[in-house]
């Protein structure tokens, strides 16, 4: 029996519908390739998955068969209006060629190259571009440098109130230590007084200490009165030689 004939419809199961698809595709692919050995044929093939993902196939590259297409496919009024904005766009080409020599030719000039060619007059208006040119230059310069001196005063002004504001500080601290340290001092000097007050209040102190203990080492110089016993003034003089404190 022959094979019956399959009915063209979405495969509704995926994992079928997805083997289905990369035999088929597989099999596209390589009869593209074969018809365009074979025939001699510029083919191209493109294939989205369902995913998105692309497969493709060019026998003579992608970029030059669509090219090739798009030739083909043009009425003679697109392919006419194609060939006008083609003109449209080599003719603008062309004024900004010209206008790009002539600025590269006018900053030469500028720098003082290639001056030959350039006649009287012409050398009068490069010279008038040249100083009106200097005297814009030399109006920015003197305008930034103003400007800048502005600046620096104004960061002097700044710098001299934060000098005086440190001053102040400093000046206030001094008077703050000095106010402190007269006041140590004064407590000082009060409590000296009141000791000083306190040890003249007791006059036992001062006497104890005007009273110094004396010590007298060695003997004594016994003078014998008048009309004195002599014997007892000698016994009583060897009795004291016999010590010494």
């Amino acid at each position: 029996m022959g094979r019956g004939r399959v009915e063209l419809k979405r495969i509704e199961n995926k994992i079928n519908r997805q083997v289905t698809f990369s035999k088929r595709r597989n099999g596209l692919l390589k009869k593209a390739y074969e018809l365009s050995v074979l025939c001699d044929a510029e083919v191209g093939l493109i294939i989205f998955s369902s995913r998105g993902k692309l497969y493709e196939f060019a026998s003579a590259g992608m970029n030059r068969t669509l090219e090739r297409y798009q030739r083909c496919c043009y009425t003679p009024q697109e392919s006419n209006l194609a060939d006008r904005e083609t003109q449209s766009w080599y003719q603008e080409v062309s004024k900004l060629k010209a206008k790009y020599e002539s600025l590269q030719r006018s900053q030469r000039h500028l720098l003082g190259e290639d001056l030959g060619p350039l006649s009287v007059k012409e050398l009068q208006n490069l010279e008038k571009q040249l100083e009106g040119a200097l005297t814009q230059a030399r109006q920015r310069k003197t305008q930034m440098m103003i400007e800048q001196m502005e600046e620096l005063r104004r960061k002097e002004r700044h710098l001299g109130d934060i000098n005086k504001q440190l001053k102040n500080k400093f000046q206030l601290e001094s008077e703050g230590q000095a106010s402190q340290f007269r006041a140590i001092q004064g407590s000082w000097e009060s409590a000296a007084l009141v000791q000083a007050n306190s040890f003249q209040g007791h006059p036992s102190h001062s006497g104890a200490m005007d009273c110094e203990p004396t010590l007298q080492i060695g003997y004594h110089n016994f003078v014998p009165q008048e009309g004195g016993n002599v014997q007892r003034t000698v016994e009583e003089n060897n009795y004291i030689q016999g010590w010494v404190l």
